[in-house]
C-alpha cells in the first residue's frame, strides 16, 4: 500500500524523469516523453543549492531519516498483517525486531545530525529550536522509543498488546505526517526547503491509513486481551507503562505545537506561532521523569517488586549521587532547578554503570576472565540488556549537555573596532583583523580574525565569517567555535564597517 502510494506521487504528481519542452507557439511544457510538435527546452541556469544545505552533514543527514521512516514501514506492515489474519501471539515482533532497531537507530543517527547541522550552519549557537519540521522528525521517534521498550512486555510478559499495535501504528502515521508537513509547504519552517502540489493526496492517504488501522485495531481489541496482570506498581512492567505514558505526554504536546498555529489560522484568521519556552516548560519535567526511570526500571524484577527490593539496589549509587550533588554545591552552583536536574541525571548514570559494574565483576569471579575480555563476553551474551545499559548511559551524557546549554549559556554582543576587545564568562575576544574577497566557486566571503585568551593567555584564534552566495543571492553566517570538554566559545560575525575604516 505504502509504495503503491509513493509510486503513484511519482508517476502523476512529481515524475523525476520529466523534462521540459517547448511547443511552437513558444509555450514551456514538462513531459516524460516528448509531445508531438515540440522541441526539447533547456532552462537557464538556477540559482543552485540553498546555502544552508552546502554542509557536510547534509551528505549523512537526510539519508539517515529517510532510513529511519521507511524501516518503520515493515512493523507497521506486519502489524496490520496480524490484525487482519487474527494473530495475537508477539510473532510479529519478533520477526521485525531487528528492522525496528535499525529504523530507531537511523532516526536517531538522522536527529543528532540533523542538531550538529544546526549548530555549525544557522549561526545561533544553538542545535534544536524546536522548528515545526524538527519536532515532525521527533514525534516518530518519541512513539518509537515507547515501542521498543513497549514490545518488550508483550515478548516476556504476554503483556500491553494494545499498546504494542497502537504505538507502531502512530510511528507510522507520523512518518507520514512529518513527509507531508515538509513537503506541502503548510508549515514556515527553515527545514522546508522544497514545496509541492503533493499535499492533497498526502492528506487522503492519511486519513485513509488512520481509517483502516485504528478500524483494525477496534475489531481485534478483544482478541489483544493481556495474557497476565499487572500485580505491582513497583514491578518492570509498571515502570515501562509509566515510561510509555511519559512517552505520550510528550508526544501530545509536540503535536499540540506543531498544529496549533494551523487551527487558530482555522477558527480565527490569525497564525498564533508556539515558541521554545512552551515546549520547554512542558516537556522538562517529563523528560526528568524519563531519565529517572532509565535508572530504576532496570532494577525492579518482573511480576512484582517492592520498594524495599529497589531500596536496597540502588541506595550505593543514591549515596554517591548525593556526594557528587554536594561537591558541585560546594563548587558554587546554587540553582535549585539546576541541582535538582543534576542529581536526576547523576543517580541515573551511577545506577546504570553499578549495574554493568556488578554484573562484570560476577562474570570475572565466576570465569576468571580479566576485565576487558568479560565487559566484552557480557555485552555479547546478552547484547538486549547491555546494549540499552549503553543507549542508556549516552541518554544521559546528552542530558548533561543539553542541561548545561539551557542553564548555564551566557552571551553578549558588541560592536569595537580593531584591537579592541569583548570580554565573556572568563574569555577576552580580541578583533584583530577582517578580509573580504571573493572565490572561485561565486562567493563573497567576509572573515574576521578575532584572538582568544583567558586568564592574560592566549588559547586559539577564531575566523567567524559570512559567506553571500552571488547565485542564490543569500548570506549564509558560519560560527568560529571552539570546543573543549568543559563549554563551547561560539563567535558570530554579525555585521562589519568597510575594511579600511577605522
Amino acid at each position: 500500500m505504502t509504495l503503491a502510494f509513493f509510486l503513484a506521487l511519482v508517476a502523476f504528481y512529481e515524475n523525476p524523469f520529466a523534462r521540459y519542452w517547448q511547443t511552437f507557439d513558444g509555450n514551456v511544457i514538462t513531459a516524460m516523453f516528448q509531445p508531438q510538435g515540440s522541441v526539447p527546452f533547456t532552462p537557464a541556469d538556477g540559482r543552485g543549492l540553498n546555502p544552508l544545505l552546502r554542509h557536510p552533514g547534509m551528505i549523512i543527514h537526510p539519508p539517515m531519516l529517510y532510513l529511519g521512516f521507511v524501516s518503520f514501514v515493515i512493523p507497521f506492515a506486519f502489524a496490520i498483517a496480524a490484525l487482519v489474519t487474527g494473530r495475537t501471539d508477539d510473532r510479529w515482533i519478533r520477526i521485525t525486531r531487528r528492522w525496528t532497531l535499525v529504523a530507531w537507530m537511523f532516526l536517531s543517527l538522522g536527529l543528532v545530525l540533523g542538531g550538529r547541522w544546526a549548530y555549525d550552519v544557522l549561526g545561533w549557537g544553538g542545535y534544536w529550536g524546536w522548528d515545526p519540521v524538527e519536532i515532525a522528525a521527533f514525534m516518530p521517534w518519541l512513539t518509537g522509543t515507547a515501542f521498543v521498550h513497549s514490545v518488550m512486555i508483550q515478548e516476556k510478559r504476554g503483556m500491553f498488546k494494545h499498546w504494542n499495535t497502537l504505538l507502531i501504528i502512530l510511528t507510522y502515521l507520523l512518518v507520514i505526517i512529518g513527509t507531508f508537513l515538509t513537503r506541502s509547504g503548510v508549515l514556515s519552517s527553515v527545514h522546508a526547503f522544497a514545496q509541492s502540489a503533493i499535499g492533497p493526496a498526502f492528506f487522503i492517504f492519511m486519513a485513509v491509513t488512520f481509517i483502516v488501522s485504528i478500524s483494525l485495531l477496534i475489531y481485534r481489541w478483544n482478541d489483544l486481551k493481556s495474557e497476565s496482570e499487572l500485580k505491582s506498581v513497583f514491578s518492570r512492567e509498571a515502570f515501562f507503562l509509566l515510561n510509555n505514558l511519559f512517552f505520550m505526554s510528550i508526544l501530545v504536546v509536540c503535536f499540540w505545537g506543531v498544529f496549533f498555529p494551523l487551527i487558530s489560522e482555522l477558527f480565527t484568521g490569525q497564525k498564533v506561532t508556539v515558541g521554545p519556552p512552551f515546549y520547554e516548560r512542558a516537556t522538562s519535567p517529563l523528560f526528568a521523569g524519563l531519565i529517572f526511570l532509565m535508572g530504576i526500571a532496570p532494577l525492579s524484577a518482573w511480576g512484582h517488586s517492592t520498594a524495599k527490593t529497589l531500596g536496597r539496589a540502588m541506595w550505593k549509587p543514591a549515596v554517591a549521587a548525593l556526594v557528587a550533588e554536594a561537591i558541585i554545591i560546594v563548587m558554587g552552583l546554587r540553582n535549585p532547578i539546576a541541582l535538582f536536574g543534576f542529581f536526576i541525571i547523576i543517580l541515573t548514570l551511577f545506577i546504570t554503570l553499578h549495574e554493568l559494574w556488578r554484573s562484570i565483576r560476577a562474570r570475572g569471579k565466576a570465569t576468571g576472565e580479566n576485565f576487558f575480555l568479560s565487559s566484552w563476553r557480557l555485552v555479547g551474551r546478552n547484547r538486549r540488556r547491555y546494549g540499552g545499559y549503553i543507549i542508556h548511559i549516552s541518554m544521559v551524557l546528552m542530558a548533561i549537555g543539553i542541561l548545561g546549554l539551557e542553564m548555564f549559556q551566557t552571551e553578549t554582543q558588541g560592536t569595537i573596532a580593531q584591537g579592541e576587545s569583548l570580554k565573556l564568562a572568563g574569555y577576552t575576544l580580541t578583533y584583530k583583523d577582517l578580509a573580504v574577497f571573493d572565490t572561485a566557486d561565486k562567493r563573497n566571503i567576509a572573515r574576521a580574525v578575532v584572538d582568544v585568551s583567558k586568564d592574560g593567555k592566549f588559547i586559539t584564534e577564531l575566523n567567524p565569517r559570512r559567506d553571500y552566495f552571488y547565485e542564490s543571492q543569500q548570506p549564509m553566517t558560519i560560527p568560529g567555535v571552539r570546543s573543549t570538554m568543559e563549554d563551547d566559545l561560539y563567535v558570530i560575525l554579525i555585521d562589519w564597517q568597510p575594511i579600511l575604516a577605522t
